[in-house]
């Protein structure tokens, strides 16, 4: 990963503005290429692409507004909006999914023939343009949510692209007709797993749902076992956005003096940041306590909490 922010930002944009630039071309080229030979599966990869442009977009507009630094009115910044663009990219996957899905189960009951030279041609094209696109984008996954919905789009149309060029490859065979939308059915699946972990992980950082992978009561029980004088309760954690994760909690101390304190709550801090990301903590020092030493916050008035 780059060191500097700035710069790895800057690669991600330019990496996505070039995906951007290569799918619209796709898009052209496969209407005009699927009209002239009559394949359906190459429209319906022209369909593909026209998410994929639509998905680059809202990952470079989320990404260019969640960079504005934080303001008066919105004290973490906007880096939410890169969840919303995850979640509504995934969103629009499925229904494209669930589109192409059907114009496949149509194709496999009343198969037509194509022109093969003029679609494997096209096709090919297509596959060269999103495997360059999905190249580009490939080692920025697992760093961004917004990137890998967008990643996924592209990942999904270079497989959809192989299809078409296998089933151009085939179509003279006797079952040429039923390879295409075969392909596309199996894609569809893959992707569809695909696009519902991402839909998942943007509905959970929504509603502020702990981030995955992290244990409270392993974070509070690694919070006690470096420091035995302190413990940690009435824990929250979740995140802001997609890498920025928060959290709160109250930290019980003996009584002390107020740098050893403070010099304490730093290397907790620094702990909760080296070990377990969370980008932003901010602790309650308790000395009396306040009554509660569960690690997760006690309930409201009138609820039961289920273990």
């Amino acid at each position: 990963m780059d060191p500097d922010p700035a710069r790895a930002d800057g690669s991600v944009d330019r990496r996505l503005w070039a995906s951007a630039g290569l799918n619209s071309a796709i898009v052209v080229v496969e209407v005009v290429g699927g009209l002239a030979s009559g394949s359906v599966a190459l429209l319906a990869d022209a369909l593909h692409n026209l998410s994929d442009v639509a998905a680059l977009g809202l990952a470079l507009g989320a990404r260019g507004i969640g960079r504005r630094p934080p303001s008066a009115r919105h004290t973490f910044g906007l880096k939410r909006l890169e969840v919303l663009a995850a979640l509504l990219n995934a969103v629009v996957l499925l229904v494209v999914t669930a589109f192409v899905g059907r114009e496949a189960v149509v194709r496999l009951l009343d198969p037509r023939p194509v022109r093969r030279d003029l679609m494997l041609g096209v096709a090919l094209v297509a596959l060269a343009a999103n495997a360059v696109s999905v190249f580009l984008l490939r080692r920025h996954v697992r760093e961004d949510l917004n990137v890998k919905s967008a990643f996924l789009h592209l990942f999904q149309d270079a497989l959809a692209s192989l299809a078409v060029v296998l089933a151009a490859l085939f179509a003279r065979t006797a079952a040429g007709p039923y390879l295409d939308p075969a392909a596309c059915l199996a894609v569809g699946l893959a992707v569809l797993h695909s696009a519902l972990g991402i839909l998942a992980e943007s509905l959970g950082m929504l509603v502020e749902a702990v981030p995955k992978g992290l244990e409270l009561e392993a974070l509070a029980a690694s919070v006690a076992g470096r420091f035995p004088a302190a413990s940690l309760h009435h824990v929250h954690a979740w995140e802001v956005g997609p890498g920025q994760r928060m959290l709160t909690a109250h930290l019980a101390v003996p009584d002390m003096g107020l740098r050893e304190a403070e010099a304490l709550v730093g290397e907790v801090r620094r702990l909760l940041e080296e070990r377990w990301n969370i980008a932003h903590a901010t602790l309650e020092l308790e000395v009396s306590g306040c009554g509660a030493e569960d690690v997760l916050p006690c309930c409201a008035p009138g609820t039961v909490r289920r273990r």
